[in-house]
């Protein structure tokens, strides 16, 4: 009887069982990739979900107040018109021609009255706002109008000639608005830069009017760029919360992210395969869950394993050695179903993209599957009686 069972260990297996990963751990012939073996505590939890980027909406808490986004910055470009009675400064020199009906150059002119009937309009050539936030008005010099809206750079400009010339008048027009822009890139139907308007667009405004993700998914994330921060959300997330389609700032920088995800699992689980995470957010239990947890009577619930390449930061704080300049390393986490707590830790456990789910066999795998061979060949009431010699 001995001998026969001496052929279990000759039997294939789904794969390793625990005491052979933690030796393999200990063998440096083995284990070139150095990784090691850490138990998933409480601590873990708490220093993985504190890695997760932030939500849009944590851009909110600043001191920022959205304003109409018709302000002038270095970049833009102005039409610029200038209307005068009789021989003006300007009459002459540049383009000019002759207002019959002023009445609709008020309201964009910002000062009160606009051109009077009989004015002469000159028209400068395009100006563009400087570096540092200037533009140059021919007799007037430089004028700074960063900042300002087009009705303040009117007026500005107005005041300006009035020295020089009879109630001259100001029409400031933009031509190429460079500064009030969200930059839109990634897995949209249209890339490139998107005006934001007085309505005060929010993520989603700016997602449509870029034609929308090119694929709608579960897996398509929104990336936003603010400043030197860096905060995303999924899709879905955003359309099922408001507080997450934030109002878009000049200057932001929005990215569609589409990249599907997934998880393998091995070993003695019910289910071999690729799994999609099918969700925004995916964790542990829920991985486990989807291929029917561990196997009766082939799989150790005391030692599911998860194999990932870490990021620096969680590697460092668990004390993992790590060389300057390497961004991950090899590290497997250790889950034991038949403690409750770890039930708990399961579902908090974030998985990531590409992670490997391994169920390590039991100890009686093999007698089990040597037991199930001999049944095939031999009749059960003689396979019981040998065994019993």
């Amino acid at each position: 009887m001995g001998g026969v069972l001496a052929g279990c260990d000759t039997l294939p297996n789904s794969g390793p069982v625990q005491s052979q990963i933690t030796a393999e751990q200990k063998n440096p012939k083995k284990n070139t990739l150095g990784f090691k073996i850490v138990r998933i505590t409480p601590e873990l939890v708490s220093w993985l979900d504190e890695e997760k980027l932030p939500l849009l909406s944590t851009l909110n808490t600043t001191s920022y107040t959205p304003s109409h986004n018709d302000r002038i910055g270095p970049g833009d470009n102005l039409a610029i018109s200038i209307y005068e009675i009789g021989d003006g400064v300007f009459t002459g020199s540049v383009s000019t021609s002759a207002v019959s009906d002023p009445s609709n150059l008020t309201s964009m002119n910002g000062v009160g009255g606009g051109p009077p009937v009989g004015a002469v309009e000159t028209r400068l050539p395009v100006v563009q706002v400087n570096n540092e936030g200037n533009i140059t008005i021919p007799y007037v010099g430089k004028v700074h109008v960063a900042g300002m809206t087009i009705s303040e750079i009117s007026q500005r400009v107005s005041s300006s000639l009035k020295h020089m010339s009879s109630r001259p008048a100001v029409v400031v027009r933009p031509v190429l608005d460079e500064t009030n822009v969200v930059i839109v890139y990634g897995a949209v139907a249209r890339t490139g830069r998107i005006p934001l308007t007085p309505s005060q667009e929010r993520v989603i405004d700016i997602i449509a009017l870029a034609g929308g993700p090119k694929q709608l998914s579960e897996d398509t994330i929104v990336q936003l760029t603010r400043g030197d921060r860096v905060v995303e959300a999924p899709l879905k997330l955003i359309e099922q919360n408001p507080e997450q389609d934030i109002v878009l700032q000049p200057g932001d920088r929005l990215e569609l992210l589409q990249e599907p995800r997934t998880f393998t699992v091995f070993g003695a689980s019910s289910k071999v395969t690729e799994v999609s995470f099918g969700t925004p957010t995916l964790t542990l239990a829920e991985g486990m869950s989807r291929v029917g947890g561990v196997s009766d009577g082939q799989g150790n619930p005391s030692a599911v394993y998860l194999f990932r390449f870490e990021d620096r930061d969680i590697a460092t704080k668990l004390g993992l050695q790590i060389d300057p300049g390497q961004q991950s390393t090899p590290v497997v986490y250790q889950l034991d179903l038949m403690n409750a707590q770890d039930y708990f830790l399961a579902q908090k456990f974030p998985m990531k993209n590409h992670d490997l789910i391994y169920v390590a066999n039991a100890g009686i795998n093999s007698f089990n599957k040597f037991f199930n061979l001999l049944s095939t060949i031999i009749s059960p009431g003689i396979t019981a009686a040998w065994l019993a010699k």
